[in-house]
């Protein structure tokens, strides 16, 4: 314990930087509170008080959260940011924040999205700032190493070279390993090294016209990253609780249901087109041999006019339209010459022959 103050007044208070240790400490705490707090509320636990309504009017944490941000951050320019006051608006400020940002995806949406697959951004955008801080708290140098004289130029360029590889990383889609790879320097390298994931903006600009890269990187995603979403999966369920299966009740569900109706009549329509079609070419068919039968020396005569060039025989229109409907059809066949010769069929009764598709 003597050690941890010690450390604590020599890295802490002795770089000034109590406020910003502060605000971290409530940003991870109300965080923490207000997770378990709705976590609680949700498994209606009956010692547990539950959601604010008065009258009948849900108040999200939300509100309470800028109420906080307005407090510290007013707080702060009305005392010129003196002490002791800096350090207590600095925690202030940081439970403000862990308010607000637990319901980003409602402020992204627009809409009560909080215990849906959309509200699973307001996860990340926690971590996101819990890191960005905690980065302001080590230094603006990774790992907290404070440049001398002799070593600056060198620390820059790794800085430099550090943050160039994180936007890569992000830009190809591997959130983690680019918002880690800010404090570690090394682990961002490695991610702008390796193959962007499939639905990332560099996939997009870089893979169009690299089919053999962008294959590799379809099987990484069904090989590897399958795997991580699922361990990343199983972690923000235990940080924040898994999320619904879009309620009944919920807005959301009503437009699923409307896009599924939407895509149901269209996929009917379809359906109800193409059977109006084969029953039109049904139609057309058996006129055609009713015709045939009715008349057997136009089949003949269409035959020859067939042979010789100069347009497509009866036989041929049958065989196009009855693989246009897709069934089986029947078409007129013209005598065989040794048929005809024997005098068999004396009336050209035309044979049939079935063709399939």
């Amino acid at each position: 314990m003597t050690t941890l103050l010690d450390g604590y007044r020599e890295h802490i208070v002795a770089a000034h930087k109590q406020p910003l240790f502060l605000l971290l400490v409530g940003f991870i705490t109300s965080f923490v509170f207000i997770r378990f707090s709705v976590r609680m509320i949700r498994a209606e636990v009956r010692w547990w008080f539950g959601n604010v309504t008065p009258g009948g009017l849900h108040i999200h944490h939300m509100v309470f959260g800028l109420g906080f941000l307005l407090v510290g951050g007013v707080g702060v320019f009305a005392t010129y940011g003196g002490h002791p006051w800096i350090d207590w608006f600095g925690l202030v400020f940081g439970i403000g924040c862990g308010l607000v940002l637990d319901e980003f995806a409602l402020i992204l949406h627009l809409d009560d999205v909080y215990w849906s697959e959309q509200g699973r951004k307001s996860v990340d955008a926690v971590i996101f700032g819990i890191l960005f801080t905690a980065l302001l708290l080590v230094g603006y140098v990774p790992l907290g190493v404070v440049p001398s004289q002799e070593t600056r130029w060198g620390l820059i360029t790794v800085i430099s070279v550090n943050a160039l590889a994180s936007v890569i990383t992000l830009i190809k889609g591997k959130m983690w390993t680019g918002l880690l790879g800010i404090m570690v320097p090394g682990l961002s390298w490695i991610g702008a090294i390796r193959l962007a994931r499939p639905s990332s903006p560099w996939a997009r600009w870089r893979y169009a016209t690299r089919p053999r890269r962008r294959a590799r990187a379809l099987r990484r995603e069904r090989l590897l990253h399958r795997r991580a979403d699922r361990a990343r999966t199983w972690l923000f369920d235990l940080i924040a609780g898994a999320p619904d299966k879009v309620p009944a009740n919920h807005p959301a569900a009503h437009r699923v249901a409307e896009r599924m109706s939407a895509r149901a009549t269209a996929h009917l329509d379809a359906h109800a087109a193409r059977a109006l079609a084969r029953r039109q070419a049904r139609l057309a068919d058996r006129r055609s041999a009713a015709a045939a039968g009715a008349a057997p020396a136009a089949v003949g005569g269409a035959y020859g006019a067939g042979d010789s060039g100069g347009g497509p025989s009866l036989g041929a229109q049958q065989r196009r339209r009855a693989i246009r409907a897709g069934r089986n059809r029947t078409y007129a066949v013209r005598p065989t010459g040794v048929e005809h010769r024997s005098g068999r069929h004396p009336h050209l009764r035309p044979h049939t022959r079935r063709i399939h598709r």
